[in-house]
């Protein structure tokens, strides 16, 4: 890891760590520490800066797609990661009562990456912050808030953040905003979400302890489930190492008329929702803060890079939860941004043109895959009697075309033709 270039002058009077590199990346997530972990393998400085500090913070997303396996195999981590815990999960099922009405086998994909991966956040980013720390050109400065972008003239030239970590200057010559879908970097440079409303819900989300399993019984078969028993759809997965995730969709904005009836109210819903959960609902939610209301919208930011700025991730484009695509995109728009940074870093280039090749790029991934969520959607929360008695026929009879074949890999892979660059390494 480099040393300090000096200080200045901070925030309260504290003296500011001032810290130059090639690359300042904003955000700590799967996609920041993804391009770094790239950059440092092709000889590029990097400086990560999060706001929180040793992941202190809650992590809702943990489904990892084939694609996003295959890539994180692909850079050394996905072993270790997966040794840190995690579960297997064989199927995306769409259940009503006891009726299986859309059934995801990625059984059907080729091996070793047919399944789904539910793995803490936590455990992922340990293990890529461990592979980055190995560089000596790696900075990771956490606990720090981003308050103000630097410039020179109109390019963008940096970043000056505070907080728990102490303040910092970071000079470098390119950022890049990895930090969410209310992304603060995205916001400074004057850059609008694109924010749509095509989803048009809400999700409710919560976790809940499960009971330990006994020694010697085994690893279970799971799945993804989403419930239509009753009421809204709910999300519902096995999370490591003896909990479980839910969400539970409404009607956007519609949790107000929820909750207005009493927390009794809501717990009777969701049981209602998840039947096989009711006992666990009943018993382990005691107050309205043991849920989170998510407001869940899909976007694509006006552009995606200006001079001396790239945005990646979320604050790039966001998704629905729906078909849990959030850390396959994340991974993936970090290996396609990799050999875009790396040239031009190398060339002196990071204007909006050399820098806006990404999206060029990107772009008709992330419009494929928004228009595969919108079809999810539909899927899983239309209802009335074509839903329930005749989609779950077609949908026997579809899983024996090429097409489903092709429908399948899509989801899992996104783009498969998305490759790490590995002729710009260097180490």
């Amino acid at each position: 890891m480099s040393a300090d270039t000096g200080a200045n002058a901070g925030a309260g009077g504290r003296d500011a760590l001032a810290v130059d590199t090639d690359v300042c990346v904003v955000g700590a997530g799967p996609a920041g520490l993804v391009l770094a972990l790239l950059l440092l393998k092709s000889g590029v400085r990097v400086a990560v800066v999060e706001r929180a500090r040793a992941h202190q913070r809650e992590f809702r997303g943990e489904i990892v797609q084939p694609g996003a396996m295959a890539l994180l195999d692909r850079l050394g981590v996905l072993a270790g990661a997966r040794a840190r815990g995690c579960h297997r999960h064989s199927r995306f099922r769409l259940v009503e009562r006891d009726r299986v009405l859309l059934d995801i086998d990625y059984g059907a994909l080729p091996a070793p990456y047919d399944h789904l991966l539910s793995i803490p956040q936590a455990h992922l980013l340990d293990e890529l912050l461990l592979h980055c720390e190995k560089f000596e050109g790696f900075r990771y400065l956490d606990g720090r808030r981003v308050g103000a972008l630097l410039r020179d003239g109109e390019r963008i030239s940096g970043v000056t953040a505070d907080g728990p970590g102490g303040p910092v200057s970071v000079r470098a010559r390119c950022v890049v905003g990895a930090d969410g879908r209310f992304s603060k970097v995205r916001r400074l440079a004057g850059i609008g979400a694109g924010r749509e409303e095509s989803f048009d819900l809400d999700v409710l989300w919560f976790k809940l302890d499960a009971a330990p399993r006994p020694a010697g019984a085994g690893e279970p078969e799971r799945d993804v489930r989403v419930f239509r028993s009753g009421g809204s759809p709910v999300l519902v997965y096995d999370s490591w190492p003896d909990r479980i995730q839910v969400g539970w969709t409404l009607p956007h904005k519609g949790y107000q008329e929820v909750v207005a009836q009493g927390l009794d109210h809501v717990k009777r819903e969701l049981a209602a929702a998840a039947p096989p959960y009711a006992r666990l609902i009943e018993e382990q939610i005691r107050s309205p803060r043991d849920l989170t209301l998510l407001d869940v919208f899909s976007g694509r930011a006006e552009r995606w890079a200006a001079d001396g700025l790239v945005l990646i991730g979320d604050a790039a484009h966001t998704h629905s939860p729906i078909g849990a695509q959030g850390i396959n995109l994340a991974i993936q728009d970090a290996v396609v941004l990799h050999p875009v940074l790396v040239d031009a870093v190398r060339s002196g280039d990071t204007g909006a043109a050399a820098l806006g090749e990404f999206e060029q790029r990107r772009a008709p991934d992330i419009a494929a895959m928004m228009r595969i969520q919108r079809v999810q959607s539909k899927a899983m929360l239309s209802i009335g009697a074509f839903a329930t008695k005749v989609r779950p026929r077609l949908a026997r009879v579809f899983r024996h075309t090429p097409v489903y074949r092709k429908v399948l890999r899509a989801i899992a892979y996104g783009n498969p033709a998305v490759r790490i660059a590995e002729d710009r390494f260097t180490s």
